[in-house]
């Protein structure tokens, strides 16, 4: 017993360290990186528990960087909200116990982010449809989100598409990441979802995260963005086929 939870603790650290690594480099993909390797081992529900911790706590950091918090808020409160109900929402189903049509559900998030990133598909800019379009954003977002763990999709590529400066965009996904975990975390909490156990491996990947992504970040300067961003989604798509095939296993 002590053994296995050694091992777990062992993981936990190993995959934040990565997880926080990755988002260090590209700003981005710390609960897709870590769910996506915890779920191999623990299971979704699992994964997207021990997920919380860290990714909120890193993203608050991100969102808070940058001195743009007044206009992005303004800016992104009609995906914000929209993406917190739906997470709410669609979360319901993970109490009728782990299905594998959840896996298979992550897996397809993962390969259509992943491989529309790797051809080059883009959002084109919204323009003047950016007030409807923001919402029915934020609401699939979070409906995704609510039973995946992952946020990325279709909101990133959105908010890529909205003209922000680098800096403003970093910090828009870190404010979009941050208000979604919450929303994740309260529906998991008011599910009953969230143990002891679960919460304290989410405890134990907090400082491997922010040490990953502090790594990352001073290493961003020396590594080519575009050749290290299309081994990562090559390598998630991957993963996100395994999922699907397991899923339609099991």
């Amino acid at each position: 017993m002590v053994t296995d939870q050694l091992d777990t603790i062992i993981l936990v650290v190993m995959v934040f360290l990565l997880a926080g690594f990755i988002k260090g480099v590209i700003g981005f993909g710390l609960p897709t990186i870590s769910v996506s390797l915890l779920t191999v081992v623990l299971g979704l529900e699992a994964a997207m528990v021990i997920m919380l911790l860290p990714s909120l706590l890193t993203n608050v950091w991100q969102g808070g960087m940058g001195g743009h918090l007044r206009y992005l808020a303004r800016r992104l409160w009609p995906i914000l909200i929209p993406g917190v109900v739906f997470t709410w929402v669609t979360s319901t189903a993970l109490t009728i116990g782990p299905l594998p049509i959840f896996v298979v559900l992550l897996g397809v998030a993962i390969v259509v982010y992943s491989g529309s990133s790797l051809v080059g598909l883009e959002v084109p800019n919204p323009g003047r449809r950016e007030r409807w379009l923001s919402p029915l954003i934020g609401s699939a977002s979070g409906a995704i989100g609510g039973v995946t763990g992952i946020f990325v999709m279709p909101a990133v590529d959105y908010l890529r598409a909205l003209g922000l400066t680098r800096d403003q965009l970093i910090q828009a996904m870190g404010i979009w990441f941050t208000v979604a975990t919450l929303g994740l975390g309260g529906a998991l909490g008011h599910h009953g979802l969230l143990t002891g156990s679960l919460g304290l491996l989410s405890v134990v990947g907090i400082v491997p995260a922010f040490v990953g992504m502090m790594i990352g970040q001073r290493l961003r300067t020396r590594l080519s963005p575009e050749v290290f961003r299309t081994v990562l989604l090559s390598g998630l798509c991957v993963l996100g086929f395994y999922f699907i095939v397991t899923g339609l296993i099991a």
